[in-house]
């Protein structure tokens, strides 16, 4: 397993957590397997200096070239979860495109290129005693190093999980193993639309005591988490999906705008983010 260092081009952001370096390693595919017909669960074999990870942060992958796809750039993907005792780095995907569907292909025992830890993971609070985390289908993948940690801390949050379907609904095990109460909403149920999540969510903050959101992907449940966090003084934070090209704050591909000290700033969501306040997201 080759590994070469990777010199980040700037300081971190100002409060930020600091990471100095990143690393590009070759790392060895321990299993590969679908977890339901979309999306599939990838273990790599890792070494120590890509393993030391915050939830929240992601990584970008060299996605191989096959007779059917040919991805050119990297793509970008969160970490779904990372065990230094066991050396192990994994990742929960859709296949939906040319970048994931070549990584379909890869089989346990092949070599998969990654860059990373990349980018700014979550911050849980001493304050904040009992989160809700909030997500929507390969979101839940973002969220489930965020469950681990509150585990660790001893903070007993509440998940939603949502999917179009009940088959296609991931990681409730996962969440429940890290002791979250896990609520499940669905399409197909006709309960996983804002006019029925909203009163959910109320009704958590009046029953729970509900004080930190998290969530991660969907534009719509974070408008929703905005709202209701105004109304409550309840903050938390977001993890944003978006479109990048060099995933270390170079190129500028994935800047957007954000709200911070009263006026709109532009950000590199690779670098300052993936993660940002609940309420700077614009």
């Amino acid at each position: 397993m080759s590994a070469s260092l990777c010199v980040v081009p700037d300081s971190a952001p100002l409060g930020a957590s600091p990471h100095a370096s990143i690393h590009e390693v070759e790392c060895r595919i321990k299993s590969h397997e679908w977890v339901n017909g979309q999306y599939r669960l990838l273990v790599l074999a890792a070494p120590p200096s890509v393993l030391d990870c915050e939830p929240g942060q992601f990584f970008h992958l060299l996605c191989p070239q096959t007779d059917r796809f040919q991805p050119y750039l990297r793509r970008p993907m969160s970490i779904y979860s990372y065990d230094r005792s066991k050396s192990e780095l994994s990742f929960l995907y859709k296949v939906a495109g040319a970048g994931t569907g070549a990584m379909a292909e890869l089989r346990p025992g092949e070599f998969l290129n990654v860059v990373g830890p990349l980018g700014q993971g979550f911050e849980m609070r001493p304050e904040w005693r009992r989160p809700l985390l909030l997500a929507r289908g390969v979101g839940l993948a973002t969220l489930a190093p965020l469950a681990r940690e509150c585990a660790r801390l001893g903070k007993r949050p509440v998940a939603i999980c949502s999917a179009r379907s009940p088959e296609l609904l991931m990681s409730t095990d996962l969440f429940r193993s890290f002791g979250a109460e896990v609520i499940t909403v669905t399409d197909t149920e006709g309960n996983s639309g804002i006019e029925s999540l909203t009163p959910l969510v109320e009704g958590l903050v009046r029953s729970r005591g509900i004080d930190a959101f998290f969530t991660c992907g969907s534009s719509r449940l974070v408008r929703m988490l905005q709202e209701i966090g105004a109304r409550h003084g309840i903050g938390g934070q977001v993890a944003l999906e978006q479109h990048m090209a060099c995933g270390i704050g170079m190129c500028q591909a994935c800047v957007r705008p954000f709200q911070r000290d009263g006026g709109a700033v532009n950000l590199r969501v690779c670098r300052e983010g993936p993660v940002f306040g609940l309420q700077e997201v614009l």
